[in-house]
């Protein structure tokens, strides 16, 4: 018989979003595309790509080559902001996978997951993750 293993879950990265009154549609709920600015907001401050932004340095040259949504209960205008959660489920050389839940304590909103690539914006090309970059996505790997 194998041993099991109990596995401790990855950290995730959390990222509180507002939802802004022109997120809302005519039916009373955050429209389905509004939800890919959600996730590129938690992107965005999981990757510290903001040029103000003192401290880590952030990730160069990343591009989306997917995404995948899944559509849970309708959120609808309030006053709390919700979490975008966000770990990474795969690492290669010059790609990721990061999954999402837009949620809050009570109900999973929408499920997501993201494929992304390094890219060399100079070359426009692909290249490989380096060392530091491979390192902060471990941290989240699940």
């Amino acid at each position: 018989m194998a041993d099991v293993v109990e596995r401790t879950p990855a950290e995730r990265h959390i990222y509180l979003r507002t939802v802004r009154f022109g997120d809302v549609d005519s039916q009373g709920h955050v429209n389905n595309v509004r939800f890919l600015d959600y996730l590129e907001d938690a992107r965005f401050g999981m990757f510290h790509i903001d040029p103000y932004n003192e401290g880590d340095e952030p990730f160069k040259g990343l591009v989306v080559t997917r995404h995948e949504i899944d559509y849970r209960r309708p959120l609808g205008f309030r006053a709390q902001p919700v979490r975008v959660e966000t770990w990474v489920t795969e690492i290669r050389s010059v790609r990721f996978t990061l999954r999402y839940e837009i949620r809050d304590d009570e109900a999973v909103y929408v499920t997501a997951l993201s494929v992304l690539a390094a890219y060399d914006v100079e070359r426009a090309a692909p290249r490989r993750l380096n060392e530091g970059e491979l390192a902060y996505l471990k941290r989240y790997a699940e």
